[in-house]
């Protein structure tokens, strides 16, 4: 068995239930690591921080980032929902330096299991995540505002 943490992230400026957006994340991380014999026995879901904020600003993402550096940490690799929820702009570079250095793999959906660091077409993937969630936020931004003027 391969022990996972789960890590993802709600907001609450775009009035998502922080219930049902864990639940559906969760539901697509437990798909992917399964069938390859994976568990998840921890969480690290961050509720009502914005996507743009850095890993570190968010409470539950630096509680991960420093749970990777314990050897006794409790899990061998890190699972996540959807990329957009988790990384912003260019978060993912930014972060995953760390898993690769601590020996953690990331396992994401979008990839089919984890990333390969030296898998170019993987990184570009994240890049393109990142590039897609700040463009979502941007739309949330909009939308809001767009709302409260009328």
């Amino acid at each position: 068995m391969i022990r996972f943490a789960f890590a993802g992230r709600c907001s609450t400026e775009d009035l998502q239930d922080p219930e049902a957006s864990r639940n559906w994340q969760l539901t697509r991380a437990q798909a992917l690591i399964e069938p390859a014999g994976g568990q998840i026995v921890t969480e690290y879901f961050d509720i009502g921080h914005s996507r743009s904020l850095p890993w570190q600003r968010r409470p539950r993402a630096n509680d991960l980032l420093q749970a990777l550096r314990n050897p006794n940490r409790g899990f061998d690799a890190v699972v996540i929902g959807e990329p957009q929820r988790t990384f912003y702009g260019n978060q993912f570079g930014n972060t995953f330096p760390v898993f690769v250095h601590f020996r953690i793999p990331l396992w994401v959906p979008e990839v089919g299991g984890p990333i390969d660091p030296d898998n170019e077409a993987h990184d570009l993937v994240m890049s393109v995540f990142g590039g897609m969630s700040k463009g979502e936020r941007n739309r949330i931004k909009i939308r809001v505002r767009t709302a409260m003027s009328s």
